[in-house]
């Protein structure tokens, strides 16, 4: 038999859900693995752009990976802090005579290219993790964390796409601008819809 008051009981209970808790166990152990990643990248890096883009980063993400843990352990409200990088240019679409891609036979034949692609995967993907974590959380200030975290991640994606579109790594395919227009115009607008209002 139980001799707990509620107010012992309610001491007991967890600070988080279960699905929310392991959600972020997830997220962290991602976090990790980008850091860690990122830092075997640096030596590859050659681009002086790519190397000041991938130490930026680099201190970002430990930042935001310090903030969620000590929101986690009950240090602090934590905040969830946007990524400002810089200015957006215009991507440049079309293809422009590509060159081949394959794989390496050695770690020695890295190069920013290779830097670049693995930093927006690592992007696209902790994006998206956080993103569904978010979708699971029923802590609001930690579901407002992942929510930012997943959106500074985007960002972070598109600076790195930025990089590649403009050194030619990444383009852009287009469809013959009648074809685009037609897709396009396949849809139209529609007047929401009106429901009676309460009395």
């Amino acid at each position: 038999m139980n001799h707990q008051n509620p107010q012992q009981q309610a001491a007991q209970t967890a600070r988080f859900g279960a699905h929310e808790t392991m959600e972020v166990h997830e997220v962290l152990t991602g976090a990790i693995e980008a850091i860690n990643r990122f830092q075997l990248y640096r030596p590859y890096a050659q681009d002086g752009q790519l190397q000041m883009m991938l130490d930026r980063h680099l201190q970002f993400m430990t930042n935001e990976y310090n903030m969620l843990v000590q929101m986690m352990k009950g240090q602090g409200m934590g905040n969830a802090v946007p990524y400002h990088g810089p200015k957006n240019v215009a991507p440049v679409y079309g293809l422009r005579h590509p060159q081949p891609y394959s794989p390496h036979t050695s770690a020695q034949q890295l190069d920013d290219r290779d830097v670049a692609i693995g930093m927006l995967c690592a992007h696209k993907t902790s994006a998206h993790q956080k993103m569904i974590a978010a979708l699971e959380c029923a802590d609001p200030n930690v579901r407002r964390m992942l929510q930012q975290g997943a959106i500074n991640c985007a960002e972070q994606a598109y600076e790195v796409w930025q990089f590649m579109n403009q050194k030619g790594y990444y383009q852009v395919p287009t469809m013959m601008e009648m074809t685009t227009q037609t897709m396009i115009n396949a849809y139209s607008p529609v007047d929401a819809p009106q429901y009676p209002q309460p009395q």
